[in-house]
């Protein structure tokens, strides 16, 4: 019998498993007994070990190829921005890859292969040697790449976590000339943002946009009576106007309620109107509702009688929402 995880804590692959002389079918017991987890395909770790940027790139260093580069959403996972789909969260999604000095595409199972024209100082190399996208380019091609709403999170993410600026993506723009994607990208880099805190922030906020309402300030902070300092996301401080969005991470528990709700009756108070949106507001048979209801509101303290865009590029659970006492 085989001690359990004969590579100390590293990721390891079936190849090296064998050669260590830990059989297919152990490493299968192990995986099937939650003592091991995936970590790329075919690469495995003792499911003890704490997901780390340093673990993500060992394991990707085990099966790349040699002229091969983590891209696009692969690269952003490496980076520390995560634009996975839900269901990605349980299936580990192939590595995204792509061959640079005129090398062919990748093969390799497991692995999604292309070619990209890569500038020297669009690589970078992160731990064990590995190389990917740097951070502006793959927040670039994400956001040509991805649906609106994941893009714009994507940069927005890019954007707070690196110090990325639109002076930034200006200058890598001629790049993508006549690329794929690039109206999209362009479009986006105008309305992101580096102090949205979370992707539903920025998709509220591309949504606002979307129906043709002035967008909003991703984050405004404020001083209320009565609760003291503090920050709104989605806001419009001069009417006094925010839309929030509470997800389960931050807002399920009883305490978290709570303290939800003392924090809203202060801004109440104090002459605030604050749309509090979950998770089922944001599909769209759901976010017509809202944004009508932040029309209204708009319209009774906006001083602009013209507010609203004649002409919006529209987007093709039961929500808790918290109005103020009066809109005028």
């Amino acid at each position: 019998m085989h001690s359990f995880d004969p590579f100390g804590g590293q990721p390891f692959t079936s190849a090296m498993a064998r050669a260590g002389g830990v059989s297919r079918d152990q490493v299968r017991y192990w995986l099937a007994g939650g003592r091991l987890r995936v970590v790329l395909h075919r690469v495995y770790v003792d499911a003890a070990v704490p997901d780390s940027l340093d673990l993500r790139a060992a394991a990707a260093a085990l099966v790349l190829p040699e002229h091969a580069v983590v891209s696009d959403r692969c690269a952003a996972w490496l980076l520390g921005v995560d634009v996975l789909d839900l269901e990605e969260r349980d299936v580990v999604p192939p590595l995204e890859v792509v061959s640079i000095g005129g090398k062919d595409p990748t093969s390799r199972q497991g692995v999604l292969g292309g070619k990209r024209d890569l500038r020297a100082d669009e690589v970078v190399r992160l731990p064990n040697g590995v190389r990917a996208t740097g951070p502006l380019r793959t927040a670039c091609d994400v956001g040509c790449l991805r649906g609106r709403y994941r893009a714009v999170a994507a940069i927005d993410a890019f954007r707070r976590t690196y110090g990325l600026t639109v002076a930034d993506f200006d200058a890598i723009l001629p790049r993508y000339r006549g690329r794929r994607g690039v109206i999209q990208l362009r479009e986006l880099i105008t309305l992101s943002t580096d102090r949205a805190d979370s992707p539903p922030e920025s998709w509220v906020r591309l949504m606002i946009h979307d129906d043709g309402l002035p967008v909003p300030e991703a984050q405004a902070d404020v001083v209320v009576s009565g609760w003291g300092a503090g920050r709104l996301e989605n806001a419009y401080p001069h009417l006094r106007i925010a839309v929030e969005y509470d997800g389960e991470r931050f807002h399920s528990r009883t305490e978290d309620r709570e303290r939800d709700d003392e924090r809203r009756a202060a801004l109440d108070a104090a002459g605030w109107i604050v749309l509090v949106l979950r998770r089922g507001d944001l599909a769209a048979s759901q976010r017509g509702a809202w944004l009508r209801e932040l029309d209204a509101a708009i319209a009774a303290r906006s001083p602009e009688p013209t507010y609203k865009r004649r002409y919006a590029r529209g987007p093709a659970g039961s929500s808790y929402r918290w109005r103020g006492r009066g809109w005028g």
